[in-house]
């Protein structure tokens, strides 16, 4: 789904001018607001609760369409308000579109956490590619009509729709309708504070689109909207494996006690890193060479941005697993104080930058707070949950290090190289193999060396 979700960016990036881009960034910052407080926190809620799924489900599904229904017609109300402040008055009916995809993750959202819940994350995923392939038919074809931003609208809502009709047949949830007062009030105890503090992740991560649109008009926001994107693959991709399967299991492992929730630690972070920090670099060190690349040269303002908004998507993978390593500890207060704090120093950074150095000082601005407030908070956090600091940090030291001497390979053998596509061929290649073997124990490397010698043996 995400190959095909690339592919449908090249495809409308060549149908569509950076207006377009721009504008649909504008309405997208609103509605991606938006999902993280949907349902009141009922999904995270119902994942983690202690007890049989049928006891709460009818009252889990009247809060979290009341939710999803009240905050789509607040929206619809200051749409228009929201857009001019944002700079595109264009954006108030896109907005209003794609806000309705929201109303249909409040009508699933306890059967999408039945799902996880149960460790079906394969028929989420199924319903999830359905629904992806109605919204690139839909997007691809209003755009080569001439569309616009509109395009991108009614392609996420078509595939939400699709989406959420298969959820629905496939969670095996008799819909019933009921509100238990003291249900409710466990569910919201839970789900406020972590729908507080992923409101508040939403806002890091789409504000910047409204300061920078504010700043300096839809055209670079459309370049920041690219590089943005771009930033955003791997959390896509990995970040949304992770978030289906990491509150489940870790909410299990913390049933069981603190050493195995501690195993559970120290097998993620290393992992995680394993598979971000290389890409996170890659995109870091020849940004100029994906974009232009994948894009073309038109779209090479965008580069510039790629660079620092990579640190950005490295900090907030490790960001992601940590918060569901909190979750499922039950301090959901913490994770909202981190993001409050996050985002309190976050704003005013961010308009500093853009109105000091454009996109490029938007971006620099996005890295640094990342770095220097967001980690040690995550830190003092972790420490005062029971979760040793070192243990992450342990996890973390073989692949900074890989991280560091790919970085400085590619550097140097892309001054050596001409060409977008060389770069990445040679440079990019190449500090991809030394991560690799900096960070894979060798141990580890002659056993994957042995394994594949026999399978050809056999063969």
């Amino acid at each position: 789904m995400k190959a095909g979700s690339f592919g449908m960016s090249l495809i409308l990036a060549r149908l569509l001018v950076p207006e377009d881009f721009g504008v649909f960034a504008i309405a997208l910052a609103a509605t991606q607001f938006v999902i993280y407080i949907n349902d009141a926190g009922v999904i995270a809620a119902t994942v983690q609760w202690r007890g049989r799924l049928e006891e709460i489900a009818p009252t889990a599904t009247v809060v979290a369409i009341l939710s999803s229904c009240a905050l789509y017609g607040i929206f619809w109300v200051i749409a228009p308000f929201y857009a001019s402040l944002a700079g595109s008055e264009d954006a108030t009916w896109v907005i209003r579109i794609l806000m309705a995809t929201n109303v249909v993750y409040g009508l699933t959202a306890v059967r999408s956490a039945a799902l996880m819940r149960r460790f079906e994350q394969d028929k989420l995923a199924w319903a999830n590619l359905a629904g992806f392939v109605a919204n690139a038919s839909v997007s691809i074809t209003l755009a080569a009509n001439g569309a616009g931003a509109y395009s991108f609208a009614w392609g996420q809502l078509s595939g939400g729709v699709l989406t959420g009709v298969l959820v629905v047949a496939l969670a095996r949830i008799k819909i019933e309708l009921g509100f238990d007062r003291v249900q409710a009030v466990r569910l919201l105890r839970f789900g406020l504070p972590l729908c507080v503090s992923l409101g508040i992740e939403g806002l890091l991560l789409n504000v910047d689109s409204v300061i920078v649109g504010d700043a300096l008009g839809p055209v670079w926001l459309g370049f920041y909207l690219l590089a943005f994107n771009i930033s955003s693959w791997v959390p896509g991709l990995i970040g949304t494996a992770v978030r289906y399967v990491a509150l489940p299991s870790f909410s299990r492992l913390a049933e069981e006690g603190g050493p195995a929730l501690r195993d559970g630690v120290r097998q993620a972070v290393p992992l995680l890193a394993g598979m971000v920090l290389p890409i996170a670099v890659l995109m870091g060190t020849l940004a100029p060479a994906v974009v232009e690349f994948l894009y073309g040269a038109n779209w090479l303002p965008a580069a510039q941005v790629l660079r620092f908004l990579a640190i950005v998507m490295a900090v907030r993978m490790l960001t992601l697993l940590i918060t569901d390593i909190l979750a499922a500890l039950g301090r959901t207060k913490a994770t909202m104080w981190v993001n409050l704090s996050w985002a309190v120093a976050l704003v005013p950074a961010l308009m500093a930058g853009a109105r000091l150095d454009g996109i490029q000082g938007a971006a620099v601005a996005h890295a640094v707070i990342a770095v220097v407030v967001a980690l040690p908070l995550l830190a003092v956090a972790l420490h005062r949950s029971g979760v040793p600091v070192a243990l992450v940090g342990a996890g973390l030291a073989r692949p900074l290090l890989g991280a560091a001497v790919a970085g400085l390979v590619m550097v140097a053998l892309s001054l050596m190289v001409d060409g977008a596509f060389t770069e990445l061929c040679v440079a990019g290649g190449a500090g991809l193999l030394l991560f690799v073997l900096v960070v894979v124990p060798h141990a580890e490397l002659k056993r994957l060396v042995r394994q594949r010698r026999a399978t050809h043996a056999r063969l």
